[in-house]
């Protein structure tokens, strides 16, 4: 079988948040799939490196193999879309969506666990100073699906709920499985839970103190010895509790784009509102 350089069958395209890294994995298990292990983010933030670095990223395939990719960022960066239709007009499109209440929260914490945001959650959260920041803008999802529904034809586009995976896990893959064409049933991911909020993390006063040192430490922090040293300072972060209040607020806020987004797709979210 020969492997030649070509452009993707699929994209997962976001949400970010959203368990896209589970479906990732999932398919990474297939041997009649190959997609990078990274996500590429080259129409949203890289398009100007061209098509060729594009092409070496992702690396050759055999035709008889799916090649996709991963990038979360097409969702919400304007221009992705129509830079993905006008490269790949064929191509098959994947966004998992979790409520976007939920979403926003865990966002926040993940950039809270990084240090790259403080406690005070209505600073970022409260629709009434943040609407247009990050992490309420990235939810608006009506509004960033709109521009692939606009390019792309309906049967390219599959739309799933994050909040299925806890329940169905098995029927979400087939779901994911049947829209790429694969014959094979997609088995979920052995490690089970891709990413875990609640682990015990390194606090963030030492990674500051040791972020000089990662080109040294990145190569053996999978070993034994960073393991067990890893393992004798991590503790559980402590996260800014989720006021009931803000977020009744957030869901005010988003119902009028689940409304729009149950119009555009079809499906029912009405689980949203009662999470």
């Amino acid at each position: 079988m020969t492997a030649s350089s070509r452009l993707p069958d699929f994209i997962i395209a976001g949400a970010a948040k959203s368990a896209t890294t589970w479906l990732q994995h999932s398919l990474q298990q297939s041997p009649r799939v190959s997609m990078p292990n990274h996500e590429p983010h080259f129409f949203s933030r890289r398009y100007e490196e061209g098509m060729e670095a594009y092409l070496a990223e992702l690396g050759p395939a055999p035709d008889a193999v799916l090649l996709g990719e991963k990038s979360n960022s097409y969702l919400t960066m304007p221009d992705a879309a129509a830079r993905i239709h006008r490269h790949i007009p064929d191509v098959r499109l994947i966004f998992q969506l979790r409520d976007p209440v939920a979403r926003a929260y865990s966002d926040y914490l993940m950039l809270f666990r990084r240090g790259e945001v403080d406690g005070d959650i209505n600073r970022h959260l409260d629709p009434d100073r943040a609407a247009n920041g990050r992490f309420l803008s990235d939810g608006r999802y009506a509004d960033h699906l709109q521009r692939f529904f606009d390019l792309f034809h309906r049967e390219q586009i599959l739309v799933l709920r994050y909040e299925d995976i806890a329940a169905q896990p098995q029927r979400q893959l087939k779901r994911f499985s049947e829209h790429l064409g694969l014959a094979e049933q997609l088995a979920p991911p052995i490690e089970g839970r891709v990413k875990d909020a609640s682990s015990a993390r390194v606090p963030r006063s030492l990674r500051r103190i040791l972020t000089p040192l990662r080109p040294v430490l990145d190569p053996i922090r999978h070993t034994r010895v960073i393991d067990t040293l890893r393992s004798a300072v991590a503790r559980p972060e402590k996260y800014p509790p989720f006021d009931p209040a803000l977020r009744a607020d957030l869901a005010e806020f988003y119902a009028p784009q689940i409304s729009d987004l149950r119009k555009l797709t079809g499906l029912d979210f009405a689980a949203w509102g009662s999470a």
